[in-house]
């Protein structure tokens, strides 16, 4: 350990982090100075040891020859007892060197941050003194990159000293602040400043102001202690079903939003694309157990019997006002029963509004079926968060088909490429190769992407980009070979315009740009279902743009000028 975290952890143990002063001292003496060469401690200790050890193995082997007791110690040998033992600690140590030379106070030493700065400062060019040289000729200062704006921290009051202190010692949980302050972001900073204390290590840059605690508290995310900023563009607009729509985007992936834009352009030019929606219903199935196997299908053809589907609805509906079971289906595997439940959930994503409908039903069963065992109320055959075929056959959320016809002259135009190119590399891209990777669902380029950034803007569960980013991309030319025909099948689109981060301030606002914030009262979940065909839309567009970029042999090109520019932003913009 060195100096240097010796000194941080010293200090984040009883006081707040606190701003270094890089700037020099005036009255400091130089680090040389006053600093004696590691190697030369080491040197001294290392020669200690083996001198001493070899002088009293010398000594207590005459005394053995002499019969002089080993108690009795001279003066020389009680020092040479003390210097062996003290070279002992300071090699078990060995990184201690804290323990024999002056602690230096980061006043007075630079940071490597400083010396960092300093070695860069040393080799940026001086400006050029006027009429000496040209400076046209030498390259000019390079400006400083702009950090990431961080609202400043508000310093802590010494009523939240004490809190802290209470919870670096454990005096109080620190997942009880919250409830104990009655103050959310007043809780946060106090947890992120105990953090910094405990790990010993910054969150300069992490920014804790400027956010809404109380709007996650309960639903989004416990103990927080700040929030991460994701950058978000728009690409479009995007016309699909005849309606415009700008789709915003959060991502740190460049080219991400350009490529997108790009093959909206090229659907809008060419008509615009439709879509439809197959299904609408989310999926919870518990597993339950029997004692036989027989027991088990007595259970599976009860629930698949159509004369008892309407009394099970009863009971599943009340769990709210907007579920409504639609289908059960079981899988046996042994003596243990899988029931697949699916319901419309309005314009919710609804994973918990079919878990309290499965709960009555299984409630309900308890009576006619007393010795099955309720193992857990997710048994993995939903699937939720999990590339499943459960759900790349059945569907699971939303099922849509968006499609489009793009004219020739814009394959050739704006795509840059040909329609037999991409029919070609779609077969033998999404298609075959595919295929052979043994991909689940993964039969397109890259929609993911797009279902990712999409769902981080709107405030969607981005687990379920899994199931979600479900894809079949087929491209094949029409109108005599003339035009293309591209289509995207997803079959398990989990949105919801309601609950969980959709009601989050930056997320309700993306929403809102799409026309599609909150629930839709005049139709039930005809909110959610729009969101679902312009998540649909905005993937159809990032398909034909990047296949368009393969075919053309442009993808590292655009990369390398998009993704990988280190032009300096403020003479840009400039």
């Amino acid at each position: 350990m060195d100096v240097r975290r010796r000194h941080l952890s010293t200090a984040t143990a009883g006081e707040p982090f606190k701003k270094k002063n890089t700037s020099p001292s005036p009255t400091a003496a130089p680090l040389v100075s006053t600093v004696v060469p590691l190697y030369v401690t080491n040197g001294v200790f290392l020669g200690v040891f083996f001198s001493v050890a070899y002088f009293l193995l010398h000594r207590w082997r005459e005394k053995i020859r002499n019969s002089t007791p080993l108690h009795v110690v001279t003066l020389s040998e009680m020092a040479a007892v003390l210097s062996l033992i003290a070279s002992i600690i300071y090699l078990l140590g060995f990184f201690g060197i804290g323990l024999v030379q002056p602690i230096i106070s980061p006043s007075s030493r630079p940071s490597s941050d400083d010396e960092a700065e300093e070695q860069d400062d040393a080799k940026s060019p001086a400006p050029c003194p006027a009429g000496i040289i040209d400076c046209s000729l030498s390259p000019p200062p390079q400006k400083p990159r702009l950090p990431l704006h961080v609202p400043p921290q508000t310093p802590l009051s010494s009523d939240d000293e004490e809190v802290v202190r209470q919870v670096v010692s454990g005096e109080v949980p620190s997942y009880s602040l919250e409830s104990r302050l009655g103050d959310c972001r007043r809780a946060a900073a106090i947890r992120r400043e105990a953090v910094e204390r405990v790990s010993g290590r910054s969150l300069q840059g992490l920014p804790v102001e400027g956010f809404d605690y109380d709007s996650i508290l309960g639903q989004c995310c416990e103990m927080p202690i700040g929030f991460v900023q994701i950058p978000v563009g728009v690409a479009g607009p995007l016309l699909l079903d005849g309606v415009e729509h700008t789709v915003p985007m959060a991502t740190t992936e460049g080219c991400l939003v350009a490529s997108t834009n790009r093959g909206c352009k090229a659907i809008y030019v060419s008509g615009g694309a439709s879509s439809v929606v197959l299904r609408d219903g989310m999926t919870r199935a518990p597993v339950v157990r029997f004692g036989t196997a027989a027991r088990a299908a007595e259970l599976k053809s009860y629930l698949e019997d159509p004369i008892n589907f309407d009394s099970l609805a009863v009971v599943f509906n009340k769990s709210s006002r907007f579920a409504r079971l639609q289908s059960m289906k079981a899988a046996i595997a042994g003596k243990n029963l899988y029931i697949r439940f699916s319901c419309s959930t309005g314009d919710a994503m609804g994973m918990n509004m079919v878990s309290k409908g499965v709960q009555n039903v299984l409630d309900f069963l308890q009576s006619d079926f007393p010795d099955m065992e309720v193992i857990g109320i997710s048994g993995n055959y939903c699937s939720d968060k999990k590339a499943a075929g459960v759900n790349w056959i059945e569907g699971r959320g939303k099922s849509v088909v968006c499609e489009a016809i793009i004219k020739e002259e814009v394959v050739k135009k704006v795509l840059k490429t040909s329609v037999e190119a991409l029919v070609e590399l779609n077969m033998l891209k999404n298609l075959t190769g595919s295929a052979v990777a043994g991909a689940l669902g993964g039969f397109n380029a890259h929609a993911s992407n797009i279902v990712s950034a999409v769902y981080l803007a709107t405030g969607q569960d981005p687990a379920q980009n899994v199931e979600s980013s479900h894809c079949l991309t087929m491209m094949e030319a029409v109108n005599n070979g003339k035009d293309l025909h591209i289509s995207v099948t997803m079959p398990s689109i989990e949105v919801g315009t309601v609950g969980g981060g959709t009601q989050l301030a930056s997320q309700s606002a993306c929403l809102n740009l799409l026309g599609v914030k909150g629930a839709n009262k005049e139709s039930p979940g005809g909110n959610s279902r729009q969101l679902a065909t312009i998540v649909a839309g905005a993937v159809l567009a990032g398909e034909l743009s990047l296949m368009s970029a393969i075919a053309a042999g442009q993808l590292v090109k655009s990369h390398m000028k998009y993704n990988r520019s280190s032009r300096d932003v403020t003479k840009v913009v400039s």
